[in-house]
């Protein structure tokens, strides 16, 4: 079967049908791709520096031919692992550019009967396309709190009740703070981390709000865009309170049964900050499974550090609301309402 060359606009219609091949270096698609990618390099990471040396020293044709010689006795052993996978015969392929990989292995498998569908301009032009999304304009409201209010739970009742949220936390695998990383899968790269925050945007309705948990500039390793970020300085603002007694029992429940060491970890990843006396305070109550005293040790740096960063928070479209004792139910609808007042024009989806 032949080919045939498809937009990104179609390829975002057919993926959900039809698998994605990434023909580029092994090295290329950790760095980023297109999510749910399959990686089949036509030239692995040594044998990609080796042709693109060759390039610059002798030109196009002499590492074409060195190309071919490298990958050519793999051909068989490509069209027979497709065959195996993929046994519908019906792809997406895409490389760096749409070029020679892709069509190297387009040809391959249309050789053995493959229906192909090949990206045009390749991943550089769903890169822009994500690249830019992050960056363009959002209907934003912020949900803020100090550290144990609770405010992921409360996002994620958000959603079941019908509001669009974005969850940078979950998209990012860390928490945002000292002690996010534990029990999480590793973090994507910067650029993978931006495909996946543009592909939860495509599926927002721009017309309605959409909440989002308040973060600092960083969430683990990785930086937010300073455009999407000054965004969220800029939006409406919920302020939420809770008592310390429920912040505590919240975080102890959260963070109580997760592993020692970790803790200790983390918490000496905050030794300049909390100081020498603090940290081993801290660490001894870890010991001890005394949850109640290491995790109030460390809530006088955090609350310290969130009422400085809410102080930067540049829209003076505020509330703040008092939680103190109410249920995820009550405080759903309170939060409901209390947006309510923010966007009185504007009808929210949750009933």
């Amino acid at each position: 079967m032949a080919e045939k060359l498809i937009s990104l606009s179609e390829l975002f219609q057919m993926r959900n049908v039809l698998p994605i091949i990434d023909a580029r270096s092994e090295g290329e698609f950790d760095q980023s791709h297109i999510p749910n990618a399959i990686n089949i390099p036509i030239l692995t990471n040594s044998e990609r520096v080796i042709v693109g040396t060759l390039y610059k020293k002798e030109g196009a044709e002499a590492a074409t031919l060195k190309g071919f010689e490298l990958v050519g006795p793999r051909f068989h052993e490509i069209q027979k692992s497709a065959l195996a996978n993929f046994p519908d015969k019906k792809i997406l392929i895409y490389c760096w550019r749409g070029g020679m990989r892709s069509q190297i292995l387009s040809w391959l498998l249309t050789m053995v009967g493959f229906e192909v569908f090949r990206l045009k301009g390749g991943y550089k032009t769903y890169r822009t396309h994500s690249f830019e999304l992050v960056r363009s304009k959002l209907n934003l409201i912020v949900l803020a709190g100090r550290t144990g209010t609770g405010k992921t739970v409360l996002l994620k009742g958000l959603e079941k009740e019908g509001a669009q949220i974005l969850d940078l936390e979950a998209i990012a695998n860390h928490k945002g703070s000292s002690f996010g990383a534990i029990g999480q899968a590793p973090q994507p790269t910067v650029e993978q981390f931006e495909n996946l925050l543009a592909e939860a945007i495509m599926k927002l309705d721009p017309s309605q709000a959409t909440w989002i948990e308040n973060e600092s500039r960083k969430i683990g390793r990785l930086i937010l865009p300073d455009a999407f970020y000054n965004q969220m300085l800029q939006a409406p603002l919920i302020d939420i309170h809770r008592s310390e007694g429920e912040r505590i029992t919240h975080i102890a429940a959260e963070y109580g049964q997760l592993p020692k060491d970790d803790l200790i970890q983390a918490v000496l990843r905050l030794k300049k900050k909390l100081g020498g006396l603090r940290t081993a305070q801290a660490i001894e109550a870890i010991l001890e499974e005394n949850h109640e005293d290491w995790i109030a040790n460390l809530l006088i740096y955090y609350d310290k550090a969130y009422d400085f960063d809410l102080e930067k928070h540049e829209s003076k479209n505020t509330i703040s609301l008092n939680l103190e004792g109410k249920s995820e139910t009550e405080s759903i609808n309170q939060l409901i309402h209390a947006r309510s007042q923010l966007f009185p024009k504007n009808t929210h989806k949750a009933h």
